[in-house]
């Protein structure tokens, strides 16, 4: 049977630095940090950074355990722990990955967040969030792209204009607003909506070991349909 040909990945945006989040605590799995537990013979974020990191100019990890730091250098990204103490949430981290767009990515006008338990991510999704605000400046009225699928909307998958960083900034350290809805609740937010295919979401996220375990019969029937052998 011959091979079925892969969707064109889009160019990256040259305007959009992108962050994996994987500053959580992922409690619901037990002992250890959750962005390693292996998936197809590699560590979870490995599914991540694959899908992401053609997407967008330059790619950070926000990643607060030392450990983690530690085993994921190997991947060559730039790390950066959250520059609000204590655990702060996913605010938190896209603010530290504004922070460092800004210093070493002055070129890109907008973030793209990824979270780094969520190994199915569209390949053109950053290209479809940029395009939800292509109108847009980076002023303090400049929209929100965020990804949606199922009729849920995916806050921490989504698109910040990096000009928002004050604001972010004081709303976590001054307001301490975790949530990222009370936060975006204050501007436009784009919503874009990708499909479900065949019973399979796109943004599909692992919070138990059993999510775990779906995660890797789904992976394996990629490989069967498209005729690739698993990596060892």
């Amino acid at each position: 049977m011959p091979m079925q040909a892969r969707t064109p990945v889009p160019d990256p945006a040259a305007d959009v630095a992108g962050v994996v989040l994987a500053g959580g605590l992922g409690r619901r799995m037990g002992d250890g940090d959750k962005c390693l537990r292996p998936l197809g013979g590699q560590p979870l974020i490995a599914h991540v950074i694959a899908r992401a990191r053609p997407q967008v100019a330059t790619l950070l990890l926000n990643v607060n355990d030392s450990a983690s730091a530690a085993e994921l250098s190997r991947f060559g990204l730039p790390i950066a722990p959250d520059v609000v103490t204590g655990f702060a949430g996913p605010l938190a981290g896209i603010l530290t990955a504004m922070r460092w767009a800004q210093a070493s990515a002055p070129s890109c006008r907008w973030l793209a967040s990824f979270a780094a338990d969520t190994p199915f991510l569209p390949r053109d999704l950053v290209e479809r969030l940029r395009a939800a605000v292509a109108d847009d400046g980076a002023q303090d009225g400049a929209a929100i792209a965020c990804a949606a699928s199922g009729g849920r909307s995916h806050p921490v998958i989504a698109l910040w204009p990096v000009a928002l960083a004050d604001d972010l900034e004081t709303a976590v350290t001054v307001e301490n607003v975790r949530k990222i809805d009370a936060w975006t609740a204050r501007y436009a937010v784009r919503h874009v909506s990708f499909a479900i295919e065949a019973g399979d979401d796109p943004f599909f996220n692992v919070n138990t070991p059993q999510d775990l375990t779906r995660a890797a019969e789904r992976l394996a029937a990629a490989d069967r349909s498209s005729g690739c052998r698993p990596k060892r």
